[in-house]
Formats: structure tokens, C-alpha cells, sequence
């Protein structure tokens, strides 16, 4: 850990409450009410039972967040996952995806949704202009969305349209070039339909320049989101929404560097785009004063595209420098088409003081997924393949108000999966998997304030077949082949959560504290794994389930209202994770080894955000806050690991009734921190050990820094 810019930060917040000596007495303010929505009823935060993180409006406005991955940091034990422009998954407690090539993914281990659209691993869409604030749910969600929130649950709720006319008209600037423009427009359209529609661009040159092209933006971002709601409430027994969503990303991909720097040398960088339709259609029935009918119908639908200069350099750089065998000129593309429709349907009942939840649901994906390999050395390469699932479940959940005080939840979900893949190779599968997840909860609440909590769900997440291992072992050298024997197919995993918790506002609600203690056990663990077969010339990818693995540890987010005008807040993460044994190729010993009590891939041992909110005035207001989190390894196929890290962010907002004027920095010391990692030999320089394994680093934000400014009409 470390602490060189701490002393100064703790002086500052030690100084704070003498900023506000002149404020307003602290016995009259009380800390903001806030609402889970991600339950099956929205719930007040303090009254949910389990770990749960909620981002509200003004961090997301504080931190001048655009995506997802800038306020995620925030959240105790949960990280992200880069290897794109943006992170594209999500890590609960260690686990979760970590990047994705050549195999189709329709279950991530963290799942993710836009109000009521299931974004899947569409986290590139997860933008967070009009946002009211984001919910994320740690540990298995079995009953509400069975594995489609194996490890955990990210919720971006939207704004809802109002009741009387509004507008609000924002942009704002940065260094690197970048710049953002918005309109939301909300508001009545006849007595019982309103409406709201939020439209923004934004464009940065990103933080890489490439050196042979002599460009600043072979990195860059260019991003258009377009969001509407349309609710009509016909009677006060009935209620419809109509949702779109558009997002359309033509970024850059040029990140790698061979010295790891920002500074690139390749000749074909790669995109990074998406273009997605999204459209949500709910309706909410009350059939009596105890009987509720919810239905959602949704369909997406998203086209993918990425492509990246394989070898990182080009013939210039190979007439600079003595390269062994010259310049391979490799480029790998990837192109997916997917769609998919989900339909759910649920009856949300009371008997007395016990409520009850009954639901069916259903979800048919496809897709269509183009990989092409353009090499020099090994040829050209490709291939096609289509890949279908279907999903089917009935779930239910039944609360008992045993006491006044005490309350038991049990709920349990039924999945069926079947699952459809073939390509060009002449490799098909098809299979089916029975599914069940489950939850048993006991909430007490203590006193008036106080809520404790105990959990325990299971979750299960189907197996498969490693398509890129099938497909490609007639082509393998025979070692390969004989290892790959095991590991052309991967078990089901079952994901068992034992958790205890409490939730309590203190000294006059001016205190609000919510802490958890977990053990996770993973059976089968499915863990994502590669291997070079130098012989062949391929990079095989594949999950390996042969192992068990299990973590625990502790969350715990505070916020104080000290006075009127000074609020201080900590979240703190803490997780020990390990995996029995898992057996890799190691280049640096080439040749298979085991691995045992490994830590999981992106599970640092510690995270932290702590800062304060300051106000000035009734309109001068700061946000001081540092956050950071512990070295982790990113990856079983080698021992490399992202170092551990510590950023200092900072905002000042000034506003009236109708203009908000936002100065903001994130990583104001401009600290290099990785968020990504590879491992393996790439650099072909004979006077710098050609082909020598080394560990490349995909490197996270630098110093940003700008202003942003809107206004209200």
C-alpha cells in the first residue's frame, strides 16, 4: 500500500470541519432516502437484505462520468476487466469474465441491465448521461435473474419522464481533446402519456499516440447514445412504457505498446464499434388491491466489431531496428451480430403481511460471429459460426412476517438451457443443462435504525463446450492435443454464498453504515485460461472447470453528515480468494504446470474510495476523494500481475436554479495503473532478446481534466 499522498489528503479532511464553522446546525439534516429498484419492489436501501452498492446522480455528476468503468472503482469488491476501449466485464468478489475473443459468451458471471434491457456483455453501451443512479448487487441473484447474475447484478436506471415540462441542455471540454453535447427533453404529451428523450455525443482523442502514423487519436472515442421513455397510464389500475435505446461507439483500438507506453508503432490499428438497438415494452396490471400482473417483452439487438494490428509494429519500425524474421503484418477482426428476446412475466401478491413473487420467464439469443487472421508467416485465416441458446424458467419467492420485527424470504428458480453451435470448421455441438438457484434470507430489524441480515443462495451457470479448442484440434501439435482431450468441454458451475449483514443510521440519521461478511464456494469454477502452441501457430483460449475455488471477505460503505455543509464517506473492500489447482501452459517453462492455492485473476486483496463533499456556499460545493485497490494477477497462464494503485480525484460545482458549471480531475497525480495485462514474447528487436516472454500492460486513465456545464429549462 501506499501512502505518500495520503498524509496530505487526511490533513485536509482533519481541516474540513473548519471550512464549515459558519454552517447551519447539523440536527436538522438528515441523509437522502435511497431506493433499490433492482428487487422484484423497490425497496428503501437500508431495508434490502444484501450486499448492495447504489451511485447515485451526484457521484456520477461529481465524477464527471461518461461510462461505467469511472464510477465502478467506487464499489468494494467489485473491478473491471479492459482488453477493448471500454471495459466490456464486470467482476463481483473475483469473479467474473475477463475478455473475450473467439468463443460466444451469453452468460457472463456478472450481468448487466438498462432499466428493463438486459445489456448481457454489452457493457460498451453502459453510458451514464440522464443516469439517476446505478445498483450494484454483490453475490449470486438466483431467483430474480438465475445466471444471468451468477456472481452479481449492475443496474443503470435512467430517469423516468415527468410529470411537468422540463429540458436540460449540457456540454462540457477536456484535454485530450475531448468534448461532450447533450439535450434531455421531458415532459407531458396528453393527459395520461409523458415522455422523456435524452440524446448525447461524445468524442475524446483518447490517450495514446502512435508514432509510425504520427496520429494522437488511433485510440479515441466517439460515442452516441440516444435513450426515450414513453409511459401511458390509462386508468390507476393499469400502466405501460414503451423504452428505446440506441448506442452507436466507432472507437479505436490501438492500446498495446512494446515498451509499455502511450506511445504505439503499429501500421493497422484496430476499431473497437457497436452499434446497438435496444426496445423495452412493460405493462403493470393491478388485478386487485393484493394482486399485481408485471410483464416485460424486450429485444436488442447488437453488432460488434473488433480488430487489432496483432504484431504491434510495421515495416518502418523493422528497417529502425534489427527484427528477427522481419514483420509478421498480422491483424486479427472479430464481428459479431447479436440478437435477442426476452420475455418475463410475473404476479407480485400480499397475504396479510407476507408478499409473494410468481414468474415465468424466456430468452432466445443468437449469433453470428465472423473471425478473420491475416498473417504474413502463418497465413490467412477464416471462419464462421452461428450460435443460438434458449432459455426457459419459472422462479418464485415467498416473505414471511414471522414477527413484527423478523422476516423470512425463500425463493427458488428453475432454468432450462439449450444451447445450439456450429461453424465452418465443421465442428457443431448442441446441449442442454438443468439449471436451479435459490435463496434463503432472515432479516431482523434490531431496533428502528438497525437491520441485520443473514443469506444464504446458491447459483448455477450452464456448461459448454470450448468451441476454439474443438474447432482448431486437428491443427494442434500433439502435446496439445493431449492435453486438450480434457478440456474440449466445461461443467456446470455452482456458486454457493453465505452472508451476514447489518444496515444502520445513527446520530440522528446524520450516520449511515451498511457492512457484510461473505464466504463464496465455487464447484467446478469456471475459469478462463489460454496456451501458445508455437509449433501450430495458434493461441488456443479455452474455460478450464477442473477446479474448485472459494473467497470471503468484507464490504462496508459509511457516509457521515457531519455538519449542514460537510459530508465524509469510506467504502472498503477486502477479499481473499484461492483455486485448488489449475493446470497451464508456462511459456517461460514451456510446458504444462500446476498451479495450487492460487488467487483468483482480478481479485486484489484490498479497494478504497474515501473523500468528502464540501459546501461552500448554498451554491460553491467540492468533491476531494482518493481510491485505489491491491496488485492482482490477470490471468492463470503466467504469474504476471497489475500493480497496485492509488488516485486522487477532485471536483468543484457551482449552481443555481438552472446552471450547473462542473470543474472536474480524475487522477490529478497522473499515476500509471494498469487495467489490463498479457504475457507472452511480442517483441521481435534482436538487441532487446527477441521473442522474450515479457508482461505488456494496457494502461488506465491518465490525468483528465475539464469542465462541464448545463442548464435547466
Amino acid at each position: 500500500m501506499h501512502f505518500s499522498r495520503r498524509p496530505l489528503f487526511a490533513a485536509l479532511l482533519l481541516a474540513l470541519p473548519a471550512i464549515s464553522v459558519h454552517s447551519q446546525q447539523a440536527d436538522t439534516d438528515v441523509l437522502e432516502e435511497i431506493i433499490v429498484t433492482a428487487n422484484y419492489r423497490e425497496t428503501s436501501l437500508m431495508n434490502s437484505v444484501g450486499s448492495i452498492s447504489v451511485l447515485g446522480q451526484d457521484t456520477i455528476s461529481e465524477r464527471a462520468a461518461q461510462h461505467l468503468e469511472e464510477v465502478l472503482n467506487a464499489v468494494p469488491n467489485v473491478t473491471w476487466a479492459a482488453g477493448a476501449s471500454r471495459s466490456r466485464f464486470v467482476q463481483v468478489r473475483g469473479i467474473g469474465d475477463l475478455e473475450q475473443y473467439y468463443d460466444p459468451k451469453y452468460y457472463p458471471s456478472v450481468g448487466m441491465k438498462l432499466d428493463d434491457l438486459e445489456l448481457g456483455d454489452s457493457a460498451n453501451a453502459g453510458m451514464l448521461f440522464d443516469v439517476e443512479q446505478v445498483e450494484v448487487l454483490r453475490g449470486p441473484q438466483g431467483t430474480r435473474f438465475g445466471a444471468s447474475a451468477h456472481a452479481g447484478m449492475v443496474k443503470i436506471r435512467t430517469h423516468a419522464p415527468t410529470d411537468t415540462f422540463e429540458g436540460e441542455l449540457s456540454g462540457g471540454v477536456g484535454n485530450y481533446d475531448s468534448y461532450n453535447l447533450g439535450l434531455v427533453l421531458s415532459g407531458p404529451l396528453g393527459e395520461d402519456v409523458k415522455a422523456r428523450v435524452a440524446v448525447q455525443q461524445y468524442n475524446s482523442d483518447g490517450y495514446i499516440d502512435n508514432e509510425r502514423l504520427n496520429e494522437d487519436d488511433s485510440n479515441d472515442f466517439d460515442e452516441l447514445t440516444l435513450r426515450s421513455r414513453l409511459q401511458w397510464a390509462p386508468s390507476d389500475r393499469s400502466h405501460y412504457e414503451l423504452s428505446t435505446f440506441y448506442f452507436d461507439s466507432d472507437n479505436g483500438q490501438d492500446a498495446w505498446s512494446l515498451e509499455n507506453e502511450r506511445d504505439t508503432y503499429t501500421d493497422q490499428p484496430g476499431e473497437d464499434n457497436q452499434e446497438t438497438l435496444g426496445i423495452t415494452l412493460r405493462g403493470d396490471w393491478l388485478l386487485t388491491d393484493a394482486l399485481t400482473l408485471e410483464t416485460v417483452v424486450s429485444y436488442i439487438d447488437s453488432d460488434l466489431h473488433n480488430s487489432y494490428d496483432a504484431d504491434w509494429v510495421s515495416d518502418e519500425f523493422c528497417q529502425q531496428y534489427l527484427c528477427s524474421f522481419g514483420n509478421d503484418t498480422a491483424r486479427e477482426v472479430f464481428d459479431r451480430d447479436r440478437e435477442r428476446w426476452v420475455a418475463d412475466m410475473r404476479l407480485l401478491g400480499n397475504r396479510g403481511d407476507d408478499r409473494y413473487v410468481i414468474g415465468l420467464y424466456a430468452n432466445d439469443s443468437s449469433e453470428d460471429f465472423d473471425y478473420q487472421y491475416f498473417s504474413l508467416w502463418y497465413g490467412d485465416y477464416a471462419t464462421t459460426s452461428d450460435y443460438d441458446t434458449d432459455r426457459y424458467a419459472v422462479y418464485g419467492e415467498y416473505e414471511y412476517a414471522a414477527t413484527d420485527r423478523l422476516s423470512l424470504v425463500a425463493g427458488l428458480r428453475y432454468e432450462r438451457f439449450e444451447d445450439d453451435y456450429s461453424d465452418t470448421n465443421g465442428f457443431s455441438e448442441d446441449g442442454s443443462d438443468d439449471l436451479w438457484n435459490a435463496e434463503l434470507s432472515a432479516r431482523f430489524d434490531w431496533t428502528d435504525d438497525t437491520m441485520v441480515y443473514a443469506t444464504i443462495a446458491r447459483g448455477g451457470k450452464p456448461g459448454g463446450v470450448n468451441t476454439t479448442a474443438s474447432a482448431n484440434r486437428p491443427w494442434m501439435s500433439p502435446p496439445f492435443q493431449d492435453f486438450t482431450q480434457g478440456k474440449l468441454s466445461f461443467d456446470d458451475e455452482t456458486l454457493w454464498n453465505t452472508e451476514i449483514g447489518i444496515k444502520t443510521r445513527q446520530f440522528d440519521q446524520r450516520l449511515g453504515l451498511t457492512a457484510a461478511a461473505f464466504y463464496m464456494d465455487r464447484e467446478n469454477a469456471q475459469l478462463e485460461n489460454w496456451m501458445w502452441d508455437d509449433a501450430a501457430g495458434l493461441w488456443i483460449g479455452y474455460l478450464d472447470s477442473t477446479s474448485d475455488a472459494n473467497s470471503y471477505g468484507v464490504e462496508l460503505e459509511a457516509t457521515m453528515l457531519v455538519t449542514a455543509r460537510l459530508e465524509l464517506f469510506a467504502n472498503l473492500g477486502w477479499l481473499e480468494t484461492e483455486v485448488d489447482s489449475i493446470e497451464a501452459f508456462d511459456l517461460d517453462a514451456w510446458g504444462f504446470v500446476e498451479k495450487e492455492d492460487r488467487d483468483q485473476a482480478k481479485s486484489p486483496n484490498y479497494q478504497y474510495n474515501a473523500g468528502a463533499r464540501i459546501m461552500f456556499t448554498e451554491q460553491l460545493s467540492a468533491r476531494l476523494e482518493v481510491e485505489g485497490q491491491d496488485d492482482s494477477y490477470y490471468g492463470y497462464y503466467h504469474d504476471g500481475k497489475l500493480d497496485s494503485y492509488d488516485l486522487f480525484n477532485a471536483s468543484l460545482q457551482w449552481q443555481n436554479d438552472s446552471i450547473n458549471v462542473t470543474l472536474w480531475g480524475r487522477n490529478l497525480t497522473d499515476e500509471d495503473y494498469a487495467v489490463h495485462g498479457l504475457y507472452f514474447g511480442n517483441d521481435p528487436r534482436d538487441n532487446y532478446g527477441a521473442w522474450a516472454n515479457q508482461t505488456y500492460f494496457q494502461w488506465g486513465e491518465p490525468r483528465t481534466y475539464g469542465v462541464n456545464v448545463s442548464y435547466a429549462f
